[in-house]
């Protein structure tokens, strides 16, 4: 029997899982499908809250957080493993940004840097982006990665670990409870047993808890995204080199030219197909910013679903009520913006480490009595 059994092979647990393998411990990683498939895989790898400054405290402490990690997590992942995850720094591009008092107001109480940036400037940065932009918001150390390459990395990671145990296609039916601790869970493949449990399922999380009567409040938002191939620019460039984002809806550069355009939010419960009119809407956002993109092909259409809880506070810490039961989850939009910061926090909890951040805005004992009994 492994120290921790973790469910729910996203990057959110995956990385639970490397730094409880590394710390020593004997771990367990089930996955019912195959690792980083899901949501870590269908996002789009700014590690940036999109509009930072809409978002509560909590979050944003996360994300601080996580964004002092991810240069450092990049570098170790290279070496361990030697695949590129493609951490750049280029900066976001904000336009028409509608609260920007708020922004800059923000940004003065986070010391982060954001300005205001005149046509000239937007243009050298982007030079096929639409004409007719006045002015935007510019902010410069923002980050991305390349977020299918950060999957296979930590799966990587996780495969030559000697105390890690990998169990792909091995759907969780319920979780194993007895005298109000929770010691395992019974997949396809049989049961598993360990000390702690953590459950990292992301939407499904609250799937596995309700049979427990406990209502966690985490639903599934799917998302709609797309990439465009384009073509070789004339002077070394990229058709696009930088994140932008106007009226909601983002683009992002990869290394090898590509560009991804999203995203919708629909309420859809677990339905992951993806439509027409989402394929139009988000290609005519993504022409309307930068217009060459009417000429390159759509390589790739999907759809994955965000986990999304209460104000986008996700839940991080020991269920109430079942000992040994943890959950990390909850994370909506921002799972991978927060993942260095939300694992350390509850590895450190696991571990009995003084954490970084205070734990108290994340704990899953913020459900009331109602939540509890699914009243």
């Amino acid at each position: 029997m492994n120290d921790f059994l973790i469910i729910g092979g996203g990057v959110i647990g995956m990385l639970t899982a490397c730094q409880l393998a590394e710390a020593g411990h004997g771990v367990t990683l089930v996955e019912r499908g195959y690792c980083g498939q899901e949501a870590s895989w269908a996002g789009g790898g700014i590690v940036s809250p999109l509009y930072p400054w809409r978002y509560s405290e909590p979050v944003s402490q996360l994300a601080r957080s996580a964004g002092e990690r991810y240069a450092e997590m990049a570098a170790m992942l290279l070496d361990a493993t030697g695949i590129d995850i493609e951490y750049r720094q280029k900066g976001l591009l904000y336009l028409r940004v509608d609260d920007a008092e708020r922004a800059f107001a923000w940004a003065q109480r986070q010391g982060w840097p954001l300005e205001k940036v005149e046509a000239s400037f937007i243009y050298a940065k982007e030079p096929w982006l639409c004409e007719g932009i006045d002015e935007g918001l510019w902010m410069p150390t923002l980050g991305s990665v390349r977020n299918p390459r950060l999957c296979r990395a930590l799966r990587a990671r996780l495969e030559a670990l000697p105390n890690v145990l990998l169990m792909e296609q091995a759907a969780v039916q319920r979780l194993i409870v007895e005298r109000g601790r929770a010691c395992g869970v019974e997949t396809g493949q049989g049961r598993i047993e360990a000390g702690r449990v953590i459950l990292c399922g992301g939407a499904w999380s609250g799937v596995l808890l309700a049979e427990h009567d406990v209502a966690l409040p985490v639903r599934p938002v799917k998302g709609q995204m797309m990439l465009f191939a384009t073509p070789p620019m004339t002077g070394g460039r990229q058709l696009l080199e930088r994140v932008v984002l106007s009226d909601g809806r983002y683009l992002i550069p990869r290394g090898d030219g590509r560009v991804l355009v999203g995203s919708t939010l629909e309420q859809t419960d677990f339905d992951k197909s993806t439509t027409a009119e989402a394929r139009e809407s988000l290609w005519h956002s993504a022409v309307a910013m930068l217009p060459a993109l009417a000429d390159c092909e759509v390589e790739q259409h999907w759809a994955g679903l965000r986990p999304g809880a209460p104000d986008g506070i996700p839940f991080i810490g020991e269920v109430p009520g079942i000992a040994g039961l943890f959950v990390n989850a909850g994370h909506y939009r921002n799972g991978l913006v927060l993942a260095p910061a939300a694992t350390r926090l509850l590895v450190d909890l696991l571990l009995g480490r003084e954490p970084a951040i205070d734990p108290a805005p994340y704990r899953p004992a913020r459900l009331g009595a109602a939540d509890r009994t699914g009243a």
